[in-house]
Formats: C-alpha cells, sequence, structure tokens
C-alpha cells in the first residue's frame, strides 16, 4: 500500500486500517510465535479483546531483553522461510539477530521507497551510498532496496575515507548522499584541506542517518548548522531502528519524521505507561505491522522523543516524531546534573578546536558515573584542553574528564572490531 500526499487517507481511514491490521497480527502471533503465545497465556490476555489501537493499554511492553535472552523464540517462521538474517548494532547490549522472510524484505524496500518519495526524492536521480550494506546491516539494505523501487542511480560506496567519496562526487555527479551526518561535516574539512568548494558540486540533498540534525524546535543543531556552512545543500533526518523494519523520515517541510501507520503503531508514552500530549517528551514504543519473520508488539525502544500531530504543510496527515531526545538507558547523572548523550554531542559539536570525539561513561569507585571525553584537536600543537573544559562547565555546569588522542588511535575507539558505524558512546557503567 503506498501514498502520495493527494491521496493520503485521513486520520480516521488510518485508525480502521491500524485496527484491522492489529488483529491480524495478534492472531497471527499467538499462532505462530513462541514468544507471544506464552506471554498471552502467562499475563491471561485474551487476543479476542483487543481490536483497536487504543485496546493495547491492556498488553504489557516487550523489552530489549526479552529479544536478547530469547530471541529465538520470536521467529514466527520455519528457518528455510527465512530468507536474511539482519542484526542491531548492540549499542545497549549484546547485539539481537532479526530474521527477515522475503516477504519481510518487500516491506522494508516499501518503507523506504515511501520514505524516499516522503524526502522528496523521485526516480532518475543519483543517491551517494555512504554506509555500509554489509555486517548484517539492515539500514544499508533498505536504502538500497528503496532506491532501486524508485527507479533512481545508486553509487554503492559504503563506509570509506572522505577521498573516496570525494572523488566519486566529482566523477558521478550524485544529486544525493545518505549519510551519517558527521561524516558529512568530516567531508567539508577535507575538501576544505584541498581548495574544494563542495557548493559547486552536483549534491543538493543529504539524507542523514543515526545521529541528530535538529533540535525538537526543528531548527539545526550545531552539527547540522556546522555542515551547512560550508555546503548549502538541503539535510533531511531519519529515524528508524533494526527492530521496527520501519523509518520515520523527514519530507521537504523539515517538520519531523513521519509515520508510515499502515507499517507501524506508534504510542509514545511517560514513565508510567501513559501516553504523553503532543510536545511533550516521551518513549517511543512501537508495534510492526505486515512483518511476517519476527514481529513485535508493544516494543519499548529506550528513544525518547516528542510526537506532533497537526498536519504537515506537506499534505501528509500522519504523525511525525522528533529527533531523539535521549535513550533511557543512557541517561547519565554525572556530579549532580542530569542529561542525555545528544546535548553533550551538540556541545561538542560547538568547539571549533575539536575535529572529532568519543564519549565513555564508567562506574567510579563510589558507583557515580563519570565522564572522559577522547578527542582529536583540529591543531593537535595547541594545548586546548583548559579552554575546552572552561566551555563545558559553564555549560552543563559540570567538568568532564578530557583524553586528548591521535587520529589513528580515535579510529581504534569508534571502530572496534566487526563494528559497522562509528561509535561515539561508550558506556562501561557496571
Amino acid at each position: 500500500m503506498v501514498f502520495s500526499p493527494s491521496k493520503v487517507p485521513s486520520p480516521e481511514d488510518f485508525s480502521r486500517i491500524q485496527g484491522q491490521k492489529l488483529r491480524l497480527l495478534l492472531r497471527y502471533l499467538n499462532t505462530h510465535s513462541p514468544f507471544y503465545r506464552e506471554f498471552f497465556s502467562k499475563h491471561r490476555i485474551d487476543i479476542r479483546t483487543i481490536k483497536q489501537v487504543g485496546d493495547l493499554s491492556a498488553i504489557p511492553f516487550t523489552t530489549k531483553d526479552d529479544l536478547q535472552q530469547r530471541n529465538d523464540d520470536f521467529l514466527c517462521v520455519n528457518r528455510e522461510n527465512v530468507a536474511e538474517y539482519m542484526a542491531t548494532s548492540g549499542t545497549l547490549g549484546k547485539p539481537v539477530t532479526i530474521a527477515l522472510t522475503r516477504k519481510d524484505l518487500e516491506r522494508l524496500a516499501t518503507n523506504e521507497y515511501q520514505s524516499f518519495l516522503c524526502s522528496g526524492g523521485k526516480a532518475g536521480e543519483i543517491y551517494q551510498l555512504m554506509v555500509t550494506l554489509d555486517k548484517q546491516f539492515m539500514a544499508g539494505m533498505a536504502y538500497y532496496s528503496g532506491l532501486r523501487k524508485l527507479g533512481a542511480g545508486i553509487i554503492r560506496i559504503g563506509l570509506g575515507a572522505p577521498t573516496l567519496h570525494l572523488e566519486a562526487i566529482l566523477r558521478l555527479k550524485p544529486t544525493c548522499l545518505v549519510s551519517v551526518p558527521s561524516f558529512l561535516l568530516k567531508m567539508t574539512l577535507f575538501a576544505k584541506e584541498q581548495g574544494i568548494n563542495l557548493n559547486t558540486t552536483s549534491v543538493r540533498k543529504g539524507i542523514c542517518i543515526g545521529e541528530n540534525i535538529r533540535n525538537p524546535d526543528f531548527s539545526l543543531n550545531t552539527l547540522g548548522k556546522r555542515i551547512r556552512e560550508s555546503w548549502n545543500i538541503n539535510l533531511l533526518s531519519t529515524y528508524a531502528s533494526t527492530e521496527m523494519q520501519t523509518a520515520f523520515t523527514e519530507c521537504p517541510q523539515m517538520r519531523g519524521g513521519h509515520l508510515q501507520p499502515e507499517l507501524l503503531i506508534l504510542e509514545v508514552l511517560d514513565d508510567n505507561g501513559q501516553p504523553v500530549s503532543p510536545y511533550v517528551p516521551g518513549e517511543v514504543v512501537i508495534t510492526t505491522l505486515g512483518v511476517e519473520g519476527m514481529p513485535l508488539l508493544r516494543y519499548r525502544t529506550g528513544d525518547i522523543c516528542m510526537f506532533y500531530d497537526e498536519p504537515c504543510p506537506c499534505g501528509r496527515s500522519s504523525l511525525r516524531l522528533s529527533p531523539v531526545i535521549g535513550r533511557k538507558q543512557q541517561m547519565i547523572k554525572f556530579k549532580g546534573t542530569t542529561f542525555y548523550p545528544p546535548a553533550l554531542f551538540d556541545l561538542l559539536d560547538q568547539i571549533r578546536e575539536v575535529a572529532d570525539y568519543a564519549v565513555e561513561i564508567y562506574t567510579n569507585e563510589v558507583g557515580l558515573d563519570e565522564v572522559l571525553l577522547n578527542l582529536v584537536l583540529v591543531n593537535q600543537a595547541v594545548d586546548s584542553d583548559q579552554a575546552i573544559k572552561k566551555f563545558l562547565h559553564d555549560k552543563l555546569k559540570v567538568t568532564p574528564h578530557i583524553k586528548l588522542v591521535s587520529p589513528p588511535e580515535m579510529q581504534k575507539i569508534q571502530f572496534p572490531a566487526n563494528t559497522r558505524k562509528a561509535i561515539r558512546w561508550i558506556d562501561r557503567r557496571v
């Protein structure tokens, strides 16, 4: 089911569609999922009483721990029917395998096809993929499949040095890049060193994944602003996870990532599990629709976002999500100050002397959080750590520990063995 803005169903139509798909999902899980069949029995849930999205509150949550501890019990098909095995990145513990059938792969392609349409994409454009397609990375597979469905040209480079991507941009002339935004910033710094004006290239748009480029009020954050200072391209953000097999993507209005209601049920809940109002932060809880291999019901992502329910100027009436404000398990309590990694990342992006960074959190001898910033400076000969400490103290009212490292050392920190994307947040708390 594919929608164009001029033919998008009303919220009432979507509610009806979601109700129908939810009832099908519950019957499917009760028949095919070892985990959920036991889950329904344990919690004495009569699935016949769950008829609409509003009835979901009667069902307990599924958690990351459930997936990690009973991964195989979520599989709803025989293994000979599994077409691809994907895996989460393991940011908050050991990776989780997500098995997809051929039908799921088609759903994944449709999801990303609709996402690219939402972002203003069209056939005939050329997209340069600056993300990996290997190492069981679902997003890379989704982008590639969605672009093929869109009819766009694709340049598959994956992870690589800025020089490889810049050479491809100059030679093959892509119109859009799909990348982690911090890598786009590295591209601007590299191009400046080479005396190349990126604004003279063919690139007009960047689809940004994995990191925030926008504040909850839709304005560009520091990272987004620094990219735009040197590269006047449109930056559109996305939000997704391997578990949800669905993406929230911004349209050219850039006012939050659009929900695809026919593929996902979205709940945004407070600490008591109650729905929050628009523009109020809450935890993202998702229920997948149309997934055959490993569907999820009321899955707690741990991500803190806000949602917006007013119609978008683009014509779509679906809910939209803000950038991720934080993750429940990543909240830092440091010397009486509480904050989430995105707030710290935004401050580090404001410091021009810092070329790259990785944040380590660990527990000290009395059981309290400690923060260590591994920093690469633009000019390694300049001892800027005291000025950086003062800036951070002025903004946070606390002073993290700082360790200056070389670019090769940072490469080892951000890319340990078998890592498919740069790690900027390392939680060593016990």
